[in-house]
C-alpha cells in the first residue's frame, strides 16, 4: 500500500490527464460499437480501473481501443441482426460474449500464455492493424456526412417487402413452436398478421436497412446515397474536429488535441444552437450491473460466439502486452505478461457485467500517463475514477449527450489514420521476393499483410486473423523445411564435405559405409526430403551411419519418417548405426519400438570414434 502511494502527486497527475484524453475515446468508441456512448464510457471506467489494480504493468492506461471495437462491432452487428435489431433484446447474448472474452483472457493468464504472444508473426498483426484503420475510416465516413441510412425514408421503404416476410416467417416459427398445425390452421396465422402494425413493418425495414449499410462493405453501397443526401452542418462540425486534432498538435502538445477538438467544435454546436445531431443519451449516477447476463443466459445463445470472444481475448492480449512492451521502454522497467492478461481479463468480465464495450492497454493514453508524472498502479485507477465522476456530477451527464455525433465521428477518422501500422506499408517494397505464384515472385510476408488487410476488411475480421496465421505457420515451415533439407543434403562421406572427427575413416571402406548427417530438426516440413535416402545409397555400401548429434528435436512426422526409412534398409540387409543420438528423438524411438526392435541399443554410439572402431571390427572391405 505504501509503495502504491509512493508516487501520489506524479500519478495523480498522470492518471487526471490519462483520463481526459479518454473521455473523448471511450464516447466515440462506444458510438461505433453500435451500443451507445454510455457503453464505451462504462468500459473505460471499469477497464482502467481493475486492469490497473491487478494487472502486471504500472504504468498503462486501458479501456477501448480501435482493434477491441472494431471486432466488438462485428460481434454486435451480428448479434442485433439476430435479434431483429432490438438492442434490449440483445444485449444479454452481446455482453455475455464479452464476458467469456474477459474470462479467456484470465485463463490465458493462469496458462502462462503471456510470453507466447510475442511469437504472432509480424505481418499478421500489421495487416489486422492497418484493416481496423480502414474499417473505421470507411465506416466513419457516413456520420461525418450527416447520413443515417435507418432515417433516409426513400432507402427504408425499398425493405419493406423483405421486411414483411420477415415477419410472416417468425409468425409461423411462433406457431410451430406452440405446436400449431399452420398449414391446417391458415385463420390464426390471418388472425396474428391482422395485429402487424405498420410501425412494426417499419421498425423491421429499418433495422434490415441499418444491416445493409453495416460494415465497409455497406458504407461503401450506400456512399452514393450519402453524397445526394450531405447534411452540410455535421459536415463542417466533423472537419472543424479534424483540423482541430491535426492543427492543435503543433501549437503544444501538453494539452491533448482531441480534448480541445470535442471542447471547441460542441461548444460552438452548443452556443450558437446549431440543428445537429446529438449523441445518444448518457445516463447519470452508478452504473449497475446488467443481470440479464445471469437471467437470460443460455449455452445456445453463446455457442457461435465462442471462437469470436477467444478472438477478442487474443486480440486484446496482443494489443495490451504491446503497450506494455512500449512503457518499458519508455520507463525501464519490465512488465508481468501474465499477471497483465489476468489484470486485463477481470477489467473487461466487471465491465462487460456492467454494460462496458471490451477494451484493453492503450498506447497513447498509456504515454501520456508515463509524460505527465505517472509511474505507478495509481495512475491508472485514478484515470477509471475520473471518468466515474463525470457520471456523478450533476449536469456532466447531460452536456455529454449533447455532443454532435459528427464531431465524434471526426475524432474517429482521425484514430483511423493513426491506428494503420504505416510502419509495415512502407517496407512492402524493400522485403525480398521468397516466392513464386506462377510467373510472379511475390514476398511472403507482403502476401500475408495483404489477404490479412482485404480479408478484414471487406468479409470477417476473427476469420481472417485466423487464416493469416494458417498461411503465416505453412509458408514458415516450408522456408524451415527447405532450409533443413538444403543443409542435410544425402551424399556418400567421399561427395560430402566430412566432419572433423570423420577425417581419420578408413579410406577402404567408404565404399562399404555411407554417411548421413542430419543438421537440424526432423519435423514434417523436412521428412520428404530425408524419405529419399534409402533411394540414394550406394549399392555397395551395406552399413549405413546416421550422426544425429545435430538433431536436437524430432516430431511425430519426422519419428514415423525415419521409422519407414529404418524399416525399408533393414528389408534390404543394411546395417544402420547411430550416432550422438540426443535424449528428445531416443525418447520417441524408445516409444514406439524403433529401439530395440529396429535399431539394437549395441549400434548406438556417443562418438564417431566408438563407432568407427566398430566399422573396423565388423565391416568387410569388398569393394
Amino acid at each position: 500500500m505504501k509503495k502504491l502511494f509512493s508516487n501520489f502527486k506524479g500519478d495523480a497527475f498522470g492518471g487526471i490527464t490519462a483520463g481526459i484524453v479518454a473521455l473523448p475515446l471511450a464516447l466515440a468508441f462506444g458510438v461505433s460499437s453500435g451500443l451507445g456512448p454510455s457503453a464505451g464510457l462504462y468500459g473505460a471506467i471499469f477497464i482502467s480501473f481493475f486492469a490497473a489494480l491487478f494487472g502486471g504493468t504500472n504504468t498503462q492506461i486501458s479501456g477501448p481501443t480501435a482493434p477491441m471495437t472494431a471486432v466488438s462491432m462485428v460481434v454486435i452487428a451480428g448479434i442485433l441482426a439476430v435479434n431483429d435489431g432490438d438492442v434490449t433484446k440483445a444485449l444479454p447474448a452481446i455482453l455475455t460474449v464479452f464476458l467469456l472474452a474477459g474470462l479467456f483472457q484470465i485463463g490465458l493468464g493462469f496458462l502462462g500464455f503471456g510470453k507466447y504472444i510475442k511469437y504472432i508473426p509480424y505481418p499478421v498483426v500489421s495487416g489486422f492493424m492497418t484493416a481496423i484503420g480502414v474499417i473505421i475510416l470507411v465506416t466513419q465516413i457516413l456520420p461525418a456526412l450527416g447520413y443515417y441510412p435507418k432515417d433516409d425514408e426513400v432507402f427504408v421503404e425499398q425493405f419493406k417487402p423483405q421486411a414483411e416476410e420477415i415477419i410472416l416467417q417468425n409468425i409461423l416459427k411462433e406457431e410451430a413452436g406452440e405446436g400449431i398445425l399452420v398449414l391446417e390452421d391458415f385463420k390464426e396465422t390471418i388472425d396474428r398478421a391482422k395485429n402487424i402494425s405498420q410501425e412494426d413493418i417499419l421498425k423491421e425495414s429499418k433495422t434490415l436497412a441499418a444491416k445493409e449499410a453495416s460494415g465497409v462493405v455497406g458504407a461503401i453501397k450506400v456512399l452514393p446515397k450519402a453524397i445526394q443526401n450531405i447534411n452540410w452542418l455535421e459536415v463542417l462540425l466533423a472537419l472543424g474536429t479534424i483540423i482541430i486534432i491535426y492543427g492543435f498538435k503543433r501549437i503544444t502538445t501538453a494539452i491533448p488535441s482531441t480534448l480541445v477538438a470535442l471542447v471547441v467544435m460542441s461548444g460552438i454546436a452548443m452556443a450558437f444552437g446549431l440543428n445537429y445531431r446529438p449523441i445518444e443519451e448518457i445516463p447519470s449516477g452508478l452504473p449497475v450491473p446488467n443481470l440479464s447476463i445471469i437471467t437470460n443466459f443460455s449455452f445456445g445463445m453463446i455457442t457461435p460466439y465462442i471462437f469470436t470472444a477467444l478472438t477478442l481475448a487474443l486480440l486484446g492480449a496482443i494489443d495490451s502486452l504491446l503497450t506494455s512492451v512500449v512503457a518499458d521502454n519508455m520507463t525501464k522497467t519490465k512488465h508481468k505478461p501474465n499477471k497483465e492478461l489476468i489484470g486485463q481479463g477481470i477489467g473487461n468480465s466487471i465491465g462487460a457485467i456492467f454494460g462496458g464495450i471490451p477494451g484493453a492497454g492503450a498506447t497513447i493514453r498509456t504515454v501520456v500517463n508515463i509524460n505527465s508524472g505517472g509511474k505507478t498502479k495509481l495512475s491508472g485507477m485514478i484515470a477509471g475514477l475520473l471518468l466515474l465522476s463525470i457520471l456523478l456530477i450533476p449536469g456532466l451527464p447531460g452536456l455529454a449527450s449533447s455532443i454532435p455525433a459528427a464531431v465524434l465521428a471526426g475524432i474517429l477518422i482521425t484514430v483511423g489514420i493513426g491506428v494503420m501500422d504505416y510502419k509495415g506499408l512502407k517496407a512492402i517494397p524493400s522485403l525480398p521476393k521468397d516466392i513464386k505464384i506462377g510467373p510472379l515472385k511475390l514476398s511472403s510476408e507482403v502476401l500475408i499483410m495483404v489477404i490479412v488487410l482485404l480479408l478484414s476488411t471487406f468479409w470477417n475480421l476473427v476469420y481472417a486473423v485466423g487464416i493469416g496465421l494458417v498461411i503465416a505457420s505453412l509458408l514458415f515451415m516450408k522456408k524451415i523445411g527447405d532450409l533443413t533439407a538444403q543443409r542435410s543434403d544425402v551424399k556418400t562421406l567421399k561427395e560430402e564435405k566430412a566432419w572433423a572427427d570423420e577425417a581419420n575413416f578408413p579410406e577402404k571402406l567408404k565404399e562399404e559405409v555411407f554417411i548421413k548427417h542430419l543438421k537440424g530438426p526432423l519435423f514434417f516440413g523436412s521428412t520428404s526430403d530425408f524419405q529419399s535416402l534409402a533411394a540414394q545409397i550406394p549399392k555397395t555400401a551395406s552399413t549405413v551411419v546416421i550422426r544425429l548429434g545435430r538433431m536436437q528435436y524430432m516430431d511425430q512426422s519426422g519419428l514415423y519418417a525415419m521409422e519407414d526409412v529404418l524399416q525399408e534398409l533393414n528389408k534390404n540387409n543394411i546395417t544402420v548405426l547411430f550416432v550422438g543420438l540426443l535424449k528428445q528423438p531416443r525418447y520417441l524411438m524408445e516409444r514406439i519400438d524403433i529401439i530395440p526392435d529396429l535399431i539394437h541399443p549395441d549400434h548406438i554410439f556417443l562418438t564417431f570414434k566408438d563407432c568407427t572402431t566398430w566399422i573396423k571390427n565388423n565391416v568387410k572391405d569388398k569393394y
